[in-house]
């Protein structure tokens, strides 16, 4: 079947919690059957049947590997491969029956185990980099996960930022554990509540529990159940007959757009149009629509330009502005929305903004011209006006590569503001990558 892509497009496009994941190799396949090998099971599990799966992680390329029994599926389509075909050691140290554990270590204290993929199996753990078994494992889980029992259920990395250390989530029955990477210490959670996983799944900042047929997903801190959980796997996961949120067609980008897009102090990249958003900096993992409402509820939909400054982003939305803590879940601060001419000393409307990393200059763009607004200042004050080359700008954002202004299917490049607004001539355009805007090739 024909690789098939989550859309960014308001027409189609659905959020995770009503669409498909969007993989840049997702083919959204049924599975197809093979026999096993001499000396295991000649019964290929069918992930279509309603199993659940004994682990789930991705590789430090992205690609996400399911586990039953000795057993694999690579990516989110495609037919049961065996486990010792990708990861040998598994089966040649531990006779693999099944996988009770995995997830891909994110932890910036320890670059040597960085997007090492972690398996475990009954009391012992194993390191993977490029399918490749770390010198020295497999090692008993004590020996590098000290607190952490044996004959797990699942674990899911928790990076900083989303918990408040790098760290990792052990799921073994009711029980769950917080490790803390950097001080190897252990504390358990009271999730009462809480679902038994057979395993879990981190995918672009968002965290699932599997149990049976069905995941949910939760807030790695407090271990919150999102509302309408739990789901089926199959209309989410993998594509099964029968089985389906009903989106399956291309969709038509020819008129696509940007509204806003933005880089926050973190390095993180949002494009933004309509109901929906899309990580830009994630692609990695794959790209995939979310409904703006997940993060910004107040926010919910079209927005006119966002731009971030100082541990925040702020959202430009008519004549009201919106500001966010980007910490590790975003929360409106207290007493926004406020005017745009209350918070930012201007009238609307406004078609663009953006800060440059280092700087406290706004730059504000409202038709053809632009002006620069100094955030240090109290109140907010406008420290020139320029006229630009060109007008219709859609969306601009400031990175490490300069100034791209959105206009449109395309995008052009400057060195710098300065360059922006002294250019006589448009540089020459270019189109904004169908991955980009999430559209189907």
């Amino acid at each position: 079947m024909r690789l098939l892509t989550q859309t960014l497009c308001l027409c189609l496009a659905l959020a995770l919690s009503r669409a498909a994941p969007a993989h840049h190799d997702l083919m959204m396949a049924g599975h197809e059957g093979h026999h096993g090998e001499e000396g295991h099971h000649d019964a290929v599990p069918d992930r279509c049947a309603g199993i659940e799966f004994d682990a789930i992680a991705p590789d430090e390329k992205g690609t996400t590997y399911f586990f039953k029994g000795d057993h694999l599926w690579k990516g989110f389509a495609g037919p049961a491969e065996l486990s010792n075909g990708s990861f040998k050691e598994l089966d040649e140290h531990h006779h693999l029956g099944h996988v009770d554990a995995a997830f891909r270590m994110h932890s910036k204290d320890d670059p040597t185990h960085h997007d090492h993929m972690f398996f475990f199996l009954d009391n012992k753990v194993f390191s993977y980099y490029n399918h490749t078994l770390e010198d020295g494992f497999p090692k008993d889980i004590q020996d590098v996960f000290p607190g952490i029992p044996s004959h797990l259920d699942a674990a899911i990395e928790c990076p900083e930022g989303e918990c408040k250390t790098d760290g990792v989530i052990f799921f073994k029955g009711d029980e769950v554990y917080y490790f803390d990477i950097k001080t190897k210490t252990v504390k358990k959670r009271d999730w009462p509540h809480f679902p038994q996983c057979t395993s879990a799944f981190r995918w672009l900042e968002q965290y699932y529990c599997f149990h049976g047929h069905n995941f949910t997903r939760f807030h790695p801190v407090t271990g919150d159940v999102e509302p309408n959980y739990p789901k089926d796997a199959r209309n989410y996961f993998m594509r099964c007959p029968n089985f389906g949120h009903g989106h399956r067609g291309s969709v038509n980008c020819t008129n696509a757009h940007l509204d806003a897009v933005t880089m926050d102090d973190k390095g993180k990249s949002y494009a933004f149009r309509g109901k929906l958003f899309m990580r830009l900096d994630s692609q990695r993992d794959g790209g995939h629509a979310f409904y703006i409402s997940r993060f910004w509820k107040e926010v919910d939909s079209d927005v006119d330009a966002v731009f971030s400054y100082d541990g925040k982003i702020y959202f430009i939305k008519g004549d009201q502005v919106f500001i966010y803590k980007s910490e590790a879940h975003y929360t409106l601060i207290e007493g926004y929305p406020k005017s745009l001419k209350e918070e930012l000393g201007v009238e609307g409307p406004v078609d663009a903004a953006f800060v440059c990393e280092g700087h406290a200059i706004v730059h504000i763009i409202q038709g053809g011209k632009m002006k620069r607004i100094d955030l240090s200042a109290t109140p907010r004050s406008l420290v020139k006006e320029v006229s630009l080359p060109f007008s219709g700008i859609d969306a601009a954002m400031c990175g490490p590569e300069g100034v791209k202004v959105y206009v449109g299917a395309q995008y052009f490049e400057f060195d710098s503001p300065m360059v922006l607004s002294t250019g006589k001539i448009r540089p020459i355009p270019h189109e904004i990558p169908q991955q980009m805007l999430g559209c189907a090739h």
